[in-house]
């Protein structure tokens, strides 16, 4: 009766944590700090993200979860014990409930490493639920019905596509390219190009100030620093939106395809319904801009990014403890 129930969008890039009454009371960084010394965690969140590429080799700063599974086990099990102390105390009588968003792709010992590492927290009872379906109860769609509902999660390590009808994922498919190949894929063009070299965090501002995915009609141009390739000297360039565009194509190309395949499986009654109500965007990837118009020119299907994309799989996360018992039966029929 006291307990709370808490959903987690567990995530490559960030960690949101979602409690029923409160709404969204935690969105963090998923990165953590270790002293390699004392070999014991140092920071979470924005304080380890601060770090990244400027101390020593006396501090390691790793992401926990890459391509949205658990790559340190015993990080991200520190990192959600953490997190969820923040958010009931650390101490906690009660029985706390967690869902926690795990990759549509991911294998079920993935998923047990998830389910393992919630439950070994003050959370209790811990539950796994696969993103598109967390981002669709977010996104408020109709997922209770027998009518055909299609999103798109772009995430930071892993993009997933899945039509849903009646509580259940009827097809999906997802790839490890999202967010991260985005910055990556930045970092690698202006190298190549310009033999500049960029670090991590510079290559995601670019994403966030130039990233368009299709041409702008008022190109932007942003000062970038970094380090000559060749010379090892710091130097500046002046990049555009138009190259940052070029640098996403083989990505975006990537998850338009896989959406494609999505679309191909889905039977026609409900690609019918998909037709008349378009495909949902969330995640990071959502608030690039024109993704939505990039898509539907390449799927030729109205595609539609949602308000506030970063908050859906957290937020359908704490809301299907509430149903979890539909969600069960849906899945029982599989």
């Amino acid at each position: 009766m006291f307990g709370k129930q808490i959903g987690i969008d567990l995530g490559t890039m960030n960690i949101l944590v979602y409690v029923r009454g409160r709404g969204i009371v935690i969105q963090e960084p998923s990165v953590v700090a270790i002293s390699i010394k004392k070999n014991e965690t140092i920071a979470f969140g924005k304080n380890a993200q601060s770090m990244l590429g400027r101390v020593s080799d006396a501090i390691e700063v790793v992401h926990p979860l890459r391509k949205g599974v658990i790559a340190d086990y015993q990080a991200t099990q520190e990192m959600l014990d953490y997190y969820i102390k923040k958010v009931v105390g650390r101490v906690s009588i009660f029985s706390n409930e967690l869902m926690v968003s795990t990759p549509v792709g991911a294998t079920s010992v993935e998923r047990r490493a998830v389910q393992k590492a919630a439950r070994q927290t003050i959370g209790r009872k811990a539950y796994v639920i696969e993103e598109p379906l967390a981002a669709a109860i977010g996104a408020g769609l109709p997922i209770d019905t027998p009518t055909g509902n299609m999103i798109l999660n772009i995430g930071g390590g892993t993009s997933e596509s899945a039509v849903i009808s009646m509580n259940g994922i009827v097809n999906s498919n997802s790839v490890r390219v999202a967010g991260t190949k985005f910055d990556d894929d930045i970092a690698s063009y202006i190298r190549r190009k310009y033999s500049l070299v960029v670090g991590k965090q510079t290559a995601e501002q670019i994403k966030i100030q130039l990233g368009s995915a299709l041409p702008l009609d008022d190109e932007l141009t942003v000062v970038i620093k970094g380090r000559d390739q060749i010379s090892g000297l710091p130097r500046t360039i002046k990049l555009t939106t138009q190259e940052v565009t070029e640098a996403l194509t083989e990505a975006l190309n990537t998850i338009v395809n896989m959406v494609k395949v999505v679309l191909e499986e889905t039977p026609p009654e409900l690609a019918s319904d998909i037709i008349d109500r378009g495909i949902m965007i969330t995640g990071g990837g959502a608030l690039l801009r024109n993704i939505d118009a990039f898509m539907t020119q390449y799927t030729h299907v109205p595609c539609y990014a949602i308000d506030n994309p970063l908050v859906c799989v957290a937020l359908g996360a704490g809301r299907a403890l509430q149903i979890r018992w539909q969600l069960e039966q849906a899945r029982s029929y599989d």
